[in-house]
């Protein structure tokens, strides 16, 4: 069959010389526009993904982002979260070069800033997750949080690598070049660390294996992503990422990792020098600031994948006097969240000095971290949370430290955590 006479394309028109490619079909033309328009289309309504440009942008084609130098994006997160300056000041100055090094127009040069990815280290409940939400929303960049403990091998139940950056896709409403600029937080790291050092004829199917995945992903490459979740199959339309814009966190607890620190320090964890040697350790001092990358090795994270996270920093556990600045001083504190119920119902809420004394001192009993003041509360207020709403000639309510005891002392957090203790 021979080619067709017309050099134009049969969808808009355009003739040969006004376009890059024209491809020749047995009845007609497309040109390169009206593919690449074709394929947003199928995108759009098939696969619900958009793949238009961001408008924000210079002149060079730079994207532009609301970054602002890291001491006032430290200033920020102190009206949202009480102490770990230490972690603060990592966070905000590895966000702040990350940023720039995007916004950094080409100069022609050969130097070529590459990123620097961050692991957190501290106990649970310290604010790890709530420090890398509350900076990805100050600069108003796409923010996905991924859990560590699901991810599998390929091939194997549980989810894929690239489902975490499915999620980045839904928090950047699927436009993929505002994803490429997101930022991702990898929780649980800590949970696929090496099973063992020895050998075993079983795979390490959700550990070791995990942390090879996570290799090219965290490094930057370019991964074909589910755009709806799930496993991937042959005949699926995958949507192309390309990681090497995107600012991966991980963070955990590393439950135990304090004796491995104890024992390159040689010390015990509870902070005795041993035979004269080591770090003079006082009891109350926490051994995580002297976390170092050998330990995350000696825990069971591969040298490769701690490679690709270079910064590392820690988060100090809580103790009495920040847990009641975080009941009480944030922007986002719970008794200003409590107060601000109530004040919907018309009810005045205070709280007793030593109620707040109570409440504190039952966080630190229980061991439940910042998480568990919340739950403290709950335990405390339920019942005047069920029944003042329908007593409209109550205005004013004070929690004493009385009223607090009679009520958490009752309560089913209360009994578990006792039979636990």
């Amino acid at each position: 069959m021979g080619k067709s006479k017309e050099e134009n394309c049969s969808f808009c028109g355009r003739s040969k010389n006004e376009v890059e490619i024209l491809l020749t079909g047995q009845s007609g033309n497309i040109c390169n526009n009206c593919i690449e328009q074709g394929h947003e289309m199928i995108q759009r309504e098939i696969y619900g993904v958009d793949v238009t440009k961001p408008k924000k942008r210079d002149k060079g084609g730079t994207p532009k982002f609301d970054l602002k130098p890291p001491q006032e994006l430290k200033k920020y997160l102190d009206r949202f979260i009480i102490g770990q300056d230490e972690a603060k000041k990592v966070l905000t100055v590895a966000v702040y070069n990350h940023y720039k090094r995007l916004m950094q127009p080409s100069t022609g040069d050969d130097v070529n800033i590459e990123k620097s990815n961050i692991i957190m280290v501290g106990e649970t409940g310290t604010g790890k997750t709530y420090l890398a939400r509350t900076i990805a929303k100050m600069l108003e960049v796409p923010f996905a949080i991924a859990d560590a403990t699901v991810l599998t091998e390929a091939g194997y139940v549980g989810e894929d690598i690239e489902s975490i950056l499915t999620r980045l896709l839904q928090a950047a409403d699927y436009n993929v070049e505002q994803a490429q600029r997101g930022i991702v937080y990898i929780d649980e790291i800590d949970k696929i660390a090496r099973k063992s050092d020895n050998p075993s004829i079983t795979r390490d199917v959700s550990g070791e294996g995990v942390q090879q995945g996570l290799l090219k992903l965290l490094e930057g490459s370019i991964v074909g992503v589910p755009p709806q979740g799930g496993r991937k199959h042959p005949d699926q339309q995958l949507v192309q990422v390309n990681t090497e814009n995107i600012l991966f966190i991980c963070g955990g607890a590393f439950d135990g990792i304090a004796r491995h620190i104890a024992k390159r320090i040689n010390t015990s964890p509870i902070g005795f020098r041993q035979e004269g040697k080591g770090v003079n350790l006082q009891s109350d001092e926490s051994l995580m600031r002297y976390v170092t990358q050998q330990d995350l090795k000696s825990f069971g994270l591969i040298p490769e994948l701690i490679g690709r996270l270079p910064l590392l920093t820690y988060l100090n556990p809580l103790d009495r006097s920040t847990l009641k600045r975080i009941l009480t001083e944030p922007q986002n504190a719970l008794v200003k969240q409590y107060k601000k119920l109530f004040q919907m119902e018309n009810i005045s809420l205070e709280f007793e000095e030593a109620a707040l004394d109570y409440i504190v001192d039952q966080a630190v009993k229980f061991n439940l971290g910042a998480r568990g003041l919340r739950s403290i509360c709950e335990s405390i207020l339920t019942d005047a949370m069920f029944e003042l709403p329908s007593d409209k000639s109550i205005k004013e309510f004070l929690v004493t430290l009385d009223y607090a005891k009679s009520k958490f002392e009752h309560s089913s957090l209360y009994e578990i955590r006792k039979d636990a203790a």
